[in-house]
C-alpha cells in the first residue's frame, strides 16, 4: 500500500526507491527490515552529532529515537546517521582547539555528503555542542531541504556551597588556584561536582546562544530548546519535530522559506537581549550564506546596537538555561520583543505556522528574574556589540553582558603575543600590567588556522581578578563562556595582512564599546609603512591535512569564516534534483 499524502515522484528518493532499476537499492533496504510500504514513503534522514566526547552529545542518540517515532506516525521512513563533533570545552587551550570551526564545515559538508548520497528527502538535525548547531543549520540551508532542528538541552548546574556552579567557574578556578587563591583539593572537589549530567554548558556560552538562535531563526520548535538534556520530557519535543518534518514535507516549506534576512534579524535579536556568544556574530554570516543572503558580521551588530538586554544569564548575569526554561524559554523573550516592535511576526516556522502564530499560543510573561520585561531591561543596548576603526576595518566584535559604561571604555599600551600559548604562559607567570591591552595575533581562521578560542587565557585573567583591569584583543575568538573586556574577530586577520599584525609593543590601542571604536593611535602613513616592511604571516605547523585545507579555503571573518562560495554560486538545488 502506497502512501497518497506523499508524491514520491517529486522527491529525491525517488532516485533510490522507484521503478524496475531500483531493484538492488530496494534489497538493500529489504536487508535492513523495512516493509514494502516503508520502502516507498518520503525517507527522512534523523542526523545527529553523537558521540562520547563529552556531555553535550551523550543524550542525542537516545533522544533521536523519538524523532524517528514521530517521522513514523506521520508516514515516513526516518534513516538515522551521526557526523562528527569537537566540544570545546575539551578542545580549549590547547592545539585541539583548532580543530573546533573547522569542524563546523565539516559537520555541514557530512550532512550534506550523506543526504546526497542516500536521496533523503528531508531532515530532522539533532545537535549539542558549540559548532555542531550552526553546522547542522548550514547543512539544512545548503540542501534546502524540509528541516526541523532540535538542541539536545543543556547540562544541568552543579551545587557547592549551597550555589550554582558550571563549568565556567572551573576555568576560572583554575585561576584562583594559579594566584594562590584557592587550594587543588578545593580545585578537584569544584571539578567533580560542576558538571552532573549530560547536555551543553548551562549559561549563554555558544551552544545555548545558538539554541536560541534555532527558535527564533525558525528551524526549531518553540520551546524545544529549552528542557534541560536529561529530562524525559524532551522526548514530546523530539516526537513534534518528527511529526513536524513531514508535515513540511506535505506543505513543501523548505529551510529557505524559513530563514530569510528577516528571520536572522530575529535571530540577531535573541542573542544581544540574552547577552549571547559572540561566536554568533560568525555563525549568523555563515547561515546566510548558504541561503544566499547577504547578511554581515555589521549587519548583526547593527541590530546589536539598538537591542535591549533583558534576560539575566552567565558569563554576565546570574542565571542558567536550567532557569530560561523554567521562566518560559525562548518563546517569552520573543514576546517581549514583540512588544517592543522588534521582531518580524510574519517569518515561517517549523511548525508551518508564522512566528506571530506562534507566539499568540504563548501564555507565559517575563518574570521580572531571568527575564525581566522589555520595557525595564537590565541595559538599553544589547548585551554583545560590534567594533570597527583603523586597527579593524572589517570589523570586531565584544561581549559587554554585565559590565558597566565606564568598563566599556579602554586605552592602553599593546603587549603583543604572537599565539595564545605566549599569552597564557605570561598571564600565568604575571608577565603583564594592570592597564595594558594584550593583543593575541595569528590565531585567525586562515591563520591559527583554526581560530582557536581564549578561554584559557581570559579565564586565568579572570581566576586572577585582573579581568576588569586588562583588555584583551585578537583576530582569534572567544568562548561564550569568556567575561571581561576581550575583543574578538579582528579583522582582517593577521596573517591577511590585517592592522593587527602591524602593531609593536607600546602602541596605545583604544577600546570603546559604547561608540562602537576599535583603534591605534598610528597615522595612515605610518601604517602604510609598517605595512611595507612587514615580512609577512606567520607560518604554522599545519602544512597538510584537514586544517591545511581549511586555511586554503577559509574566507574573512567577517562574512562567517566560511568556505565555498554559497547559494550565489548555486546551479542546482538538492531538493529539486
Amino acid at each position: 500500500m502506497r502512501n497518497s499524502r506523499f508524491d514520491k515522484t517529486k522527491l529525491p528518493s525517488r532516485h533510490v526507491t522507484e521503478g524496475p532499476a531500483r531493484a538492488p537499492h530496494r534489497s538493500y533496504f529489504y536487508a535492513m527490515g523495512l516493509t514494502e510500504e516503508e520502502i516507498h514513503q518520503p525517507f527522512i534522514g534523523v542526523a545527529t552529532c553523537w558521540n562520547e566526547a563529552a556531555p553535550c552529545n551523550i543524550a542525542l542518540n537516545r533522544q533521536a529515537q523519538s524523532v524517528k517515532m514521530g517521522v513514523k506516525k506521520e508516514g515516513g521512513t526516518p534513516r538515522e546517521f551521526t557526523t562528527i563533533t569537537v566540544t570545546d570545552g575539551i578542545a580549549m587551550g590547547h592545539e585541539g582547539m583548532r580543530s573546533s570551526l573547522a569542524s563546523r564545515e565539516a559537520i555541514a559538508d557530512t550532512v550534506e555528503l550523506t543526504m546526497r548520497g542516500h536521496c533523503y528527502d528531508a531532515i530532522v538535525g539533532l545537535a549539542g555542542c558549540d559548532k555542531s548547531l550552526p553546522g547542522m543549520m548550514m547543512a539544512m540551508l545548503r540542501l534546502n531541504v524540509p528541516s526541523v532542528f532540535i538542541y539536545g538541552g543543556s547540562i544541568l548546574p552543579g551545587r557547592l556551597n549551597g550555589k550554582d556552579v558550571t563549568v565556567q567557574d572551573v576555568f576560572e578556578a583554575v585561576g584562583q588556584n594559579q594566584a594562590g587563591n584557592m587550594s587543588e583539593a578545593e580545585l578537584e572537589v569544584l571539578e567533580r561536582v560542576a558538571c552532573p549530567s549530560a547536555g551543553a554548558c548551562g549559561g549563554q556560552f555558544t551552544a545555548n546562544t545558538m539554541a536560541c538562535v534555532s527558535e527564533a531563526v525558525g528551524l526549531a520548535l518553540m520551546n524545544s530548546s529549552g528542557a534541560p538534556a536529561p529530562y524525559e520530557s524532551r522526548d514530546q519535543y523530539g516526537e513534534a519535530s518528527g511529526r513536524a518534518v513531514m508535515n513540511l514535507i506535505e506543505k513543501n516549506i523548505r529551510a529557505r522559506d524559513i530563514v530569510t534576512r528577516k528571520s536572522l534579524e530575529n535571530a540577531a535579536r535573541v542573542v544581544a537581549c540574552t547577552g549571547g556568544s559572540t561566536n554568533a556574530g560568525l555563525h549568523l554570516p555563515a547561515m546566510a550564506h548558504e541561503a544566499g543572503i547577504d547578511f554581515d558580521l555589521f549587519d548583526v551588530t547593527d541590530i546589536f546596537r539598538d537591542t535591549p538586554y533583558f534576560v539575566d544569564l552567565k558569563p554576565g548575569g546570574q542565571y542558567v538555561a536550567k532557569d530560561l526554561y523554567e521562566a518560559g524559554g525562548v518563546p517569552v523573550v520573543l514576546k517581549e520583543l514583540r512588544k517592543a516592535g522588534l521582531l518580524h511576526e510574519d517569518c515561517m516556522t517549523a511548525s508551518g505556522r508564522t512566528m506571530g502564530e506562534e507566539l499568540d499560543l504563548i501564555e507565559g510573561e517575563a518574570d521580572g528574574k531571568v527575564i525581566y520585561p522589555v520595557e525595564t531591561p537590565i541595559t538599553p543596548t544589547g548585551g554583545v556589540v560590534g567594533l570597527k576603526g583603523n586597527l579593524a576595518p572589517e570589523g570586531a566584535i565584544v561581549k559587554v553582558a554585565g559590565m558597566s559604561d565606564e568598563e566599556q571604555i579602554f586605552t592602553g599600551p599593546a603587549n603583543i603575543f604572537e599565539c595564545e600559548e605566549e599569552a597564557f604562559e605570561a598571564v600565568q607567570k604575571r608577565e603583564y600590567k594592570e592597564g595594558e591591552v594584550l593583543v593575541i595575533r595569528n590565531e585567525g581562521p586562515a591563520g591559527g588556522p583554526g581560530m582557536r578560542e581564549m578561554l584559557a587565557t581570559t579565564a586565568a585573567l579572570s581566576g586572577q581578578g585582573m579581568g576588569k583591569k586588562v583588555a584583551l584583543i585578537t583576530d582569534g575568538r572567544f568562548s561564550g563562556a569568556t567575561r571581561g573586556f576581550c575583543v574578538g574577530h579582528v579583522g582582517p586577520e593577521a596573517a591577511h595582512g590585517g592592522p593587527i599584525a602591524l602593531l609593536q609593543p607600546g602602541d596605545m590601542i583604544t577600546i570603546n564599546a559604547i561608540s562602537g571604536e576599535i583603534s591605534v593611535d598610528l597615522s595612515d602613513e605610518e601604517l602604510a609603512k609598517r605595512k611595507e616592511a612587514w615580512p609577512g604571516p606567520k607560518k604554522t605547523e599545519y602544512a597538510s591535512g584537514a586544517l591545511w585545507k581549511f586555511a586554503q579555503l577559509v574566507g574573512d571573518t567577517r562574512r562567517g569564516a566560511v568556505t565555498h562560495p554559497g547559494q550565489q554560486a548555486e546551479t542546482h538545488i538538492y531538493a529539486d534534483l
